[in-house]
């Protein structure tokens, strides 16, 4: 079995593929991730902090310190159009003459003498997901507001002290029990077990195929089975050396997290991302890798067999999609909202792993939980790898 083992990782080692699947790909992948990633969002939340916006304001009179205040702010210029209506704003942001329209039915300071609200209405597109149009325009008019209830107030003899009291009688203050690394983790955690498991099945696969499919083509497996090597021995080795490619995939996909998690920081907007999971220590990185061995035996069952199945190189690499798709829907649901880790889920292959990895980076992983999930995969992975050996046994599927 050994013997077998070792000749076949000699000729993967040779294979440029399998070190480009299984060192090049884990090892680069953080690092492209997270510096895209802080590229990204600097990039968009400056563009968007810097944008200019063309605005146009209907009646701006009713409400004269709030058209000033948008008027000489840095992030927005008065179109020289007029527009009256919500109607005329609304095809003017279509058509891209404005970027924004403010709509002032009312006289603020007569409406609020007769006890009513003054409605304005704020015309711009909304599609993008970073915008600080509206959340601009908003402060100026709490501003405005504040100043209306300032002169009401004062009008009626309140005091200062007594106005904010009387505007916020009661002042909530939160006080969150979760830390940064708990936030972060539950945002991020779904994130890593996406990135991880996949690779896991990738770091198995193109070297399975290779062993049977492979060896097929090759017309060097009827060489294999003529030699003093029982079945179970030699379909044995060919499981432990795709294991082995999966574990190394999985080992350095997880030291390389590990290093690019601490120089992290150094983009700005991943700063606090740096900071809460900076605290987490070689034992949590050494109990992911843990949880990542029985799956990865897991996949290495399933891809060996697959391999042993198939005619062709090619009719491998066509089963591999629908068993990626497989992998990946556990993967979904442990990415739901509020998806926890419970006696329910540990028992969901991959899905357990998921939420269990996800649990280790927020710091609040159950140690008993992470020791059923570990033994259940085993169980698994244990099945799989039984079946795995049945299967090689059969002529009908050796020699299709």
């Amino acid at each position: 079995m050994f013997e077998v083992y070792l000749k076949e990782l000699r000729e993967l080692l040779r294979d440029r593929k399998t070190l480009i699947f299984v060192v090049a790909l884990p090892v680069a992948i953080f690092p492209i991730l997270f510096g895209l990633m802080g590229f990204l969002m600097s990039q968009a939340t400056l563009d968007a902090e810097q944008k200019v916006h063309v605005y146009a304001v209907a009646n701006e009179s009713y409400a004269q310190s709030f058209a000033d205040e948008l008027f000489y702010h840095k992030s927005f210029k008065k179109s020289e159009k007029t527009y009256n209506t919500v109607e005329e704003m609304s095809e003017a942001v279509k058509a891209g003459e404005i970027d924004v329209g403010i709509v002032l039915p009312s006289d603020a300071r007569e409406t609020l003498d007769n006890e009513q609200q003054s409605e304005w209405k704020v015309v711009f597109n909304d599609s993008q997901s970073i915008s600080f149009i509206f959340k601009r325009i908003n402060d100026a008019a709490l501003k405005f507001s504040k100043e209306l209830q300032s002169e009401r107030f004062t009008a009626l003899g309140v005091t200062k002290e007594a106005q904010v009291a009387l505007l916020n009688p009661i002042k909530v203050v939160k006080v969150d029990t979760a830390d940064k690394r708990e936030n972060i983790g539950e945002k991020l955690g779904a994130l890593i077990p996406y990135l991880l498991i996949p690779l896991v099945l990738a770091g198995a696969s193109y070297p399975a195929i290779d062993l049977g499919a492979g060896e097929k083509e090759r017309g060097t497996l009827e060489t294999l089975l003529l030699t003093p090597v029982t079945r179970t021995e030699l379909v044995l080795g060919k499981f432990l050396t795709v294991l082995t490619t999966s574990l190394a995939t999985a080992a350095i996909t997880v030291v390389s997290m590990g290093l690019w998690i601490s120089v992290v920081g150094n983009f700005i907007a991943l700063e606090k991302i740096s900071d809460a999971l900076g605290t987490m220590g070689v034992f949590d990185l050494a109990l992911i890798l843990l949880l990542l061995i029985p799956l990865a035996a897991i996949f290495s069952s399933l891809v060996l067999a697959i391999s042993i199945y198939a005619r062709t190189f090619k009719e491998a690499q066509n089963y591999m999609g629908p068993l990626s798709m497989l992998a990946f829907m556990p993967l979904v649901v442990a990415m739901m909202p509020n998806m926890e880790l419970t006696f329910k889920t540990a028992v969901i292959p991959v899905t357990n792993v998921a939420l269990a990895i996800k649990e280790i980076i927020k710091g609040t992983v159950d140690y008993a939980m992470v020791g059923m999930i570990f033994a259940a995969t085993v169980v698994v992975a244990g099945v799989l790898m039984g079946y795995c050996v049945y299967w090689f046994k059969k002529e009908s599927v050796l020699f299709r």
